[in-house]
This record gives structure tokens, sequence and C-alpha cells, in this order.
């Protein structure tokens, strides 16, 4: 008779057979089912990538902006990685290297089909869900993806016994938000709210992280602003010129390793977080200030005006979502307007990263390296003190 054995999390439990071998996964706990301790789930090694931390991680949503600082947090610590993913498979390839050789595995999962999303967290301890929709389409709305999607996954955790679910939401989801821009309440807002209720009633441990506007490398807060979609040549419009907006952005390294501590404090259990920056901010000030940062101040032409007094503003987002319904370019849709029309309400009652261990980072040291490929004048050689930094945006309020 042949035998075989697998290391790590997935150690197996054979089941001879005249003449063939079967193997049966079980998943790892501290002990077998006879009563023997399972070596193959205790944490080994010195720590770092090659190492096993204990944990078996499905990360739900890996190759999007936070999945990727997320996956690459979880590698740093000898974390054991599923990590689904949907269309191209190349799209998630690039996360092999993020773990040691065998410590990051795929498989192909699609919101809406359960065998996929039960495949790919029957052997996890750990489950995270970064699965979100900025903009609907035809084929998936916003209550698909944050409520009857989030039900599912969270539904299928708790029945194969995965110990943790971790999910992303928004910090103002609210059940009845006030619309300022749209004509009815955001249904972004509105599913984000539905959604962490999907998650208490379907897995009532879970912890539930939310996320003001998350900014860094390739996000869509600092580029959206910057990007050439949403200013009309050099006039940007905001709803009340952005003075009544306040804004507490948080860098995305910041809420990938609130994700990851949570993931290993036990006590994070049946919490709510909110993942908000050390800062708060008036709109106004923020985008003035991104502009100075871009070489893009008054004398290059840059005007901010209240979005009542612009006619174009309206035809151009019927324009981009006619000529790119499936991604709308530079991601301006009515949805995206309202969310960045809205003013981040913080609970002081409510714990936040600094709860969870995180040093925040504060958004005058990130913002100009981000900005600068978007700088004027790019590649002309100035003088020394040619072009005058801008003064950093007034704070609001510390947070």
């Amino acid at each position: 008779m042949a035998s075989v054995a697998l290391t790590g999390h997935f150690a197996n439990k054979l089941i001879p057979k005249s003449g063939s071998l079967s193997v049966v996964y079980i998943k790892a706990s501290a002990y077998s089912t006879d009563g023997r301790p399972n070596l193959a789930a205790y944490k080994r090694g010195t720590g770092g990538r090659s190492s096993f931390n204990g944990i078996v991680a499905t990360v739900f949503g890996c190759t999007g902006f936070v999945g990727r600082y997320v996956v690459n947090k979880l590698g740093k610590i000898g974390t054991q990685m599923i990590l689904p993913y949907r269309s191209d498979f190349y799209d998630a390839q690039r996360l092999k290297v993020a773990g040691d050789l065998g410590q990051v595995l795929f498989t192909p999962f699609d919101i809406r089909d359960e065998e996929s999303i039960a495949k790919a967290v029957r052997h996890s301890n750990v489950v995270i869900n970064l699965v979100g929709r900025d903009y609907e389409t035809k084929n998936f709305k916003f209550k698909d993806v944050h409520v009857d999607g989030v039900r599912r996954l969270a539904r299928i955790c708790r029945e194969t016994g995965v110990e943790r679910f971790i999910h992303l939401s928004y910090l103002n989801a609210a059940e009845n938000p006030k619309p300022l821009v749209l004509r009815k309440p955001s249904m972004y807002k509105v599913t984000k709210f539905l959604g962490e209720c999907a998650v208490r009633e379907e897995f009532p441990t879970a912890t539930i992280l939310r996320a003001s506007d998350i900014y860094g490398s390739e996000d869509r807060f600092i580029r959206y602003f910057a990007g050439p979609w949403r200013i009309h040549g050099t006039f940007l419009t905001l709803y009340r010129a952005g003075t009544e907006t306040v804004k507490a952005p948080v860098f995305v390294s910041d809420v990938a390793q609130g994700i990851v501590n949570a993931a290993r404090d036990p006590d994070t259990r049946c919490q709510v977080y909110q993942a908000v920056g050390p800062k708060r901010y008036r709109l106004s000030d923020l985008v003035d200030w991104f502009y100075g940062l871009m070489r893009k101040d008054e004398k290059w032409g840059y005007r901010r005006l209240d979005m009542k007094f612009d006619p174009v503003l309206g035809v151009k987002v019927a324009l981009i979502n006619l000529l790119s319904p499936g991604y709308p370019f530079g991601n301006v849709t009515w949805e995206a307007i309202e969310k960045e029309s809205t003013t981040d309400v913080i609970d002081p009652n409510m714990p936040t990263l600094l709860d969870l261990g995180v040093n925040l980072t504060e958004m005058e040291n990130q913002a100009p390296w981000e900005l600068k490929p978007f700088r004027a004048y790019q590649y002309y050689d100035d003088k020394i003190g040619e072009f005058i930094k801008p003064p950093n945006p007034k704070v609001y309020q510390q947070c």
C-alpha cells in the first residue's frame, strides 16, 4: 500500500483501499480525529515569509486595490493563502510571490456560485472579504455584490467551520442616507449598510472594518481628483465648493495592517472598527493642496467652483457612462460624486485602527509622492526654488 503525506495546513488523513489510494482532506486543528496531536497545524519557523504562523487565510477580492496590500502583509508573516479569482488568472498570478514556495494557492470562483466559494474556504481558518463595487454594471448591481454576495460568503464560511470572518465595509454606510447630489439615497451607502447586517446575521462573531476614503498607489481618491476626467480643463466643481465636506482619508497600507492585526487577535471577534486616518480636512483644502503639489495652481489656471453653477458636469457624467458602461472613465459616476461629497462621520465611542495597534500614516508625508506622476512640467529642468512647495492643508480636526 502506498502512502502520501501533505505538510502544512493541508495535512490529510489517508483511507487506504485495495489497489488504490484515496486522499480525504480534513480541516487542520490542534488534534486529529483520533485525539493525537496534529503537528501540521502548529506554528513553525522563526517568523517571516518562510515560516508558518498557523493561519490559513482565504482573501476574497485579492486582486483589488486593498487586496494586494493585504496579501503582501499576510505573506510577510508566514500565512498560507488561498486566493480566489474571477476572469483572467493572470490578474492574480502576480500575487504568487507574496508568500514562500507553495504557500499561495489560487482557485477560480464566482460570487454567485456556492460550490466555488465552499471550495475556496473549506481549508481556511480565516476568511477576509474585500469584494466591493464602486459602480453598477448590467451583470452586477450594488445589491448583488454588497448584500447577496456578502451574505452568501458569510453563510458558507459559517457552515464550513471557518473560525474568523473579517469584512471591509464603508464608514458612511447608512440605512437611509440623506442625498446630497443624487435625487434619492445612495444605493452604495444603503447596500454597504445592509451588507453589514447580513454579515452579523450569518456570522455573528465577524469582525467589521468601516473604512473612509482610502488613498495610495492606484487608488480612487487622490487619482480620482488628479485625473483629467474629473476636472473640466482647469475648472474643478465640487458640492458647495468642497467647503462643507470634511474627510478623514486613510492610507491603504494602514487599512491592510489593521486587517492583518485583526486576523491575528482573537479578541477582535464581534467588533466593529473605524478605519480612518489620523486627521480630518475640508475637501476644499485637500483638493487645493493636491493641485498645488501638481504645480497646477492659480497661475496654471486652476479654479474651484460650486457644483450648482456647473452645467457641464451632468452632460459629462452621462457621456462617460454612455461611452464606457462597463468601466466608467476615471470612475466618474453620480455615485462617486455623491461619495466624494459626503462628510466622514466618526463615532468617538467606536474603536479605530489605533486600537488594532496600527501606526497611522499622515497624509502630508504620503500624498506628494503619490501625486508626483501627475505634476505639470514633469520633464522641465527647473531651477532651485522655481516651484514653491505649497503649504500643508489646514487640519480641520484630529481624529
